[in-house]
Parts: C-alpha cells; sequence; structure tokens
C-alpha cells in the first residue's frame, strides 16, 4: 500500500522520491514501516520506475481495453505488483495477494480487485516467456525524454543511454590520497579518471572503513571532474556557487585554494559543514542568492555547478525523466543563464569561470555555453579544455574543447559497472 501511494506521488504529482523516502524526513508511511520494509517499498519504487514502460505494455496486454484515465490508483497498484512479479523476489503468490487486499480495500479500486487478480496471475503465469522480448523492444522512458536524447546524441547512442538507465548506477568515491588502496579496502577499482568505484556496498556508508576518519567521500566520477578543470588554484581564493553538499568544495580545498563556499539554503549549508568536518577541511560558507551576493573582494575562480534538470543522473533517480517535463528544462536553463551571468561580476580581470551541471539536455550545457559565450564576447573569453588537464577523460571533450560526458561512457567489463552520471562543463576567462 506504501509503495502504490508513493508511486503515485511521483507520477501524479510529481514529487521527488529521495525526500518521500528519507529515512528522517520522508512520507510517514514510509518512516512508520521497520527497516526491512522500507528497503523492500525503495526497490519496488526505484525498479518500478526503471522499467515503467515493459511493465505498462505487459499489463496493457492483459486488458480488454486500456484503463479509464481516472483510474491512476489501480494502475499504480498493478505497477507495484507487476515489479515484484517480474523483477523481484517475492514470490508471484504474494504480489497478488497483496494488491488484490490492497484493491479490496480502497473504494475507488474496490470493483477492480477481480481484474486485478486475473492480470496479475496471467502475467505471472507468463513473465518467462514474454519479459525478454518486452525488455527488447520497449524502451522504459518517457517520449518527450526519449524524443530529446535522440535528437541531443543520435538514434544509437540515445539507444545505449537509455539502455544502461536500466541498470543500477555503481558508487563511486573521491579519495585524498591513495586510490589503489582505498580501492582494495573498498573492494572496487580505480577508474582511469581517478576516482574509486565499487559496484555494489556491502554495508552502509557510514559503516565502510575510512568513513569515520574523512578518507574519501562520495561523488560520482563525472561530478568529480568540473573542480579539476579550474586549473592551478593552489593559493587562490576560489568561489564554489551552489556549494551543497560539497564535494567539489572538499576537491577545491584539497588542491590548496581558499575556497568560499556559497549556497541559498542554509541547511544545505549546514550538511555542507559537518561534511567538510569529517574529512578535517576548512572553507568559508555564505548563506546567499548568487544573484545577491556582493563579496568584499572579487575571487580568482569562480565554479559555478549551476540547478539543472538532473537528467544526467537517471540510473541514480530513475524518477526524474517521470517528475521532469521539457518546459522545467527551459526554466532551468534561463535560471542557469543568469547565474552564469552574473558570475563574470564575482572575478577579477583575468579571472577563471567554470560552468557545469549534471544535465543530458543540450538546453542547459552546449546551447546555453555557445550563447554566453557569443552574448559576451566583450567581456569573457573561451578556455577550451585539453586532453592534459582530463587524464582518464580525453574521450569525453567536445570540439569546442567543452566536457560532455553520458552514461554510454566509460564501457567497462559489464554494464553494472560502466557509465558515469550525464555532465557538461565549460570553462570562461573574464577579460
Amino acid at each position: 500500500m506504501t509503495a502504490a501511494k508513493l508511486l503515485a506521488a511521483v507520477i501524479d504529482a510529481k514529487t521527488p522520491l529521495d525526500g518521500m523516502t528519507d529515512q528522517e524526513h520522508g512520507h510517514p508511511q514510509y518512516r512508520a514501516l521497520e527497516p526491512r520494509d522500507r528497503a523492500l517499498v525503495r526497490a519496488i519504487l526505484v525498479t518500478a520506475l526503471r522499467y515503467r514502460g515493459t511493465i505498462a505494455a505487459l499489463l496493457a496486454k492483459r486488458l480488454e481495453k486500456p484503463l479509464p484515465a481516472n483510474a491512476t490508483a489501480l494502475s499504480h497498484i498493478l505497477h507495484v505488483a507487476a515489479t515484484q512479479i517480474l523483477f523481484l523476489d517475492v514470490p508471484d503468490s504474494a504480489a497478488v495477494d497483496l494488491a488484490v487486499t490492497h484493491a479490496k480495500g480502497d473504494p475507488r479500486t474496490v470493483r477492480f480487485s477481480g481484474l486485478v487478480n486475473g492480470v496479475l496471475r496471467s502475467l505471472a503465469r507468463a513473465k518467462a516467456e514474454e519479459l525478454a522480448p518486452a525488455l527488447d523492444r520497449m524502451r522504459d522512458a518517457p517520449d518527450w525524454f526519449a524524443a530529446r536524447l535522440r535528437e541531443a546524441y543520435g538514434k544509437d547512442k540515445a539507444e545505449a543511454i537509455l539502455a544502461i538507465h536500466r541498470s543500477e548506477a555503481p558508487v563511486d568515491f573521491s579519495v585524498k590520497s591513495g586510490a589503489a588502496g582505498w580501492a582494495e579496502k573498498l573492494g572496487g577499482i580505480v577508474l582511469p579518471t581517478g576516482s574509486v568505484r565499487v559496484e555494489k556496498l556491502s554495508a552502509g556508508v557510514t559503516e565502510l572503513p575510512g568513513f569515520t576518519e574523512g578518507a574519501w567521500w562520495v561523488q560520482d566520477a563525472a561530478a568529480a571532474l568540473p573542480a579539476r578543470l579550474l586549473g592551478d588554484i593552489k593559493g587562490k581564493r576560489v568561489a564554489d556557487l551552489c556549494a551543497a553538499p560539497g564535494g567539489k568544495t572538499a576537491q577545491l580545498i584539497l588542491s590548496g585554494a581558499e575556497v568560499t563556499a556559497v549556497d541559498t539554503s542554509r541547511n544545505r549549508l549546514k550538511r555542507l559543514a559537518a561534511n567538510l568536518e569529517r574529512l578535517g577541511l576548512q572553507a568559508e560558507t555564505v548563506v546567499s542568492d548568487i544573484l545577491a551576493y556582493e563579496p568584499k573582494e572579487l575571487f580568482d575562480a569562480v565554479l559555478l555547478d549551476a540547478p539543472c534538470s538532473s537528467t544526467g543522473t537517471v540510473r541514480r533517480h530513475p524518477d526524474v525523466p517521470w517528475i521532469k517535463t521539457p518546459e522545467d528544462i527551459v526554466k532551468l536553463a534561463a535560471v542557469q543563464r543568469k547565474l552564469l551571468d552574473r558570475s563574470i561580476d564575482l572575478v577579477r580581470p583575468g579571472g577563471t569561470i567554470v560552468f557545469s551541471n549534471c544535465s543530458l539536455d543540450p538546453a542547459e550545457g552546449e546551447v546555453l555555453a555557445a550563447a554566453f559565450q557569443a552574448d559576451h564576447a566583450g567581456h569573457i573569453e573561451p578556455m577550451p579544455f585539453s586532453t592534459d588537464e582530463v587524464p582518464g577523460a580525453e574521450a569525453f571533450l567536445t570540439g569546442q574543447g567543452w566536457l560532455r560526458t553520458t552514461p554510454a561512457g566509460l564501457a567497462l567489463d559489464r554494464p553494472e559497472l560502466s557509465g558515469l552520471d550525464g555532465f557538461f562543463a565549460a570553462r570562461f576567462r573574464r577579460r
């Protein structure tokens, strides 16, 4: 029942999944569950979103006619049960019985309890025969999202991105030093970019070796690249704008910079400060709207990792394509442009600006950077990245000298160990 309720919140109300499944501040029904049941609900939701298209197709095959448009509660009950039957280690009979009980207990669905029983039992009988062909045929993404990927990357690369979105993302760590040693201790590998990657954690993050002593922090390999692209910042004053939760701030500090971390959220900056304290690092923190931020002295460099649609993080957050829209991308790109315009005023002449975000959409990356560069030709100049600046990530440089990663990049032995978040980065110098 809880899983269906939260799935409805994602699909119908466009509510982010992470907030509802937060252990301390999540949805009351979720927090009321025992830890084991919380884990099951989370697994159901993530999987239901990751394979939503395939599940919908296999359910539709068993319906004489499509469900009424207002039968959303029934649809969510069916999707939750089908997820368990098709993808999770839950007995088919238990998944069916729970769904029927749920349907009978909801006035909106009580008259459909027989349909729920029949559809799910049919699905359970046919899954061995029908699941693999359905996975080959279906693309588990909203039409708008798949279409934008094809437009941006071409059919083949878009298909590769959508395919790897079905795989749970590995966990990457940025380490202070000794990457090879920590890879061995954590049971992972060292990536060509220098991050440590673990396919699946053996324990919670806080229980892993090195956590208490602050030897590392969790940070996707792609997210670790932009902070390296400011060049030699030792002894320089650097502003990390939109800084929380602080992974990039930590990188800048370890590179020898005097860092000011700026964010609009006081609570997010508290989290950043706690993370830096664990790591034994220090930075000035400023709660401010960047558009209104007036530093006492201009910075030598600025890193703007701007708020975005997060479409590059779908492997970690499979709700993103279902809660975001093309209109959201347009609005967020406009916000990013304002922040990027403002960043010019925060650096001294000759200072460096690195703009980045975790969107796959060119409207928030390549298109925005090109327009910014053209509109401010008298105030900024491009600083293309060179291959020697991104060891292990040379393949991600574009013809313009920008950085563009996608989940289909960094192919390793198997999909579960491969890929990285979709990221864009560009660099400019203030004249």
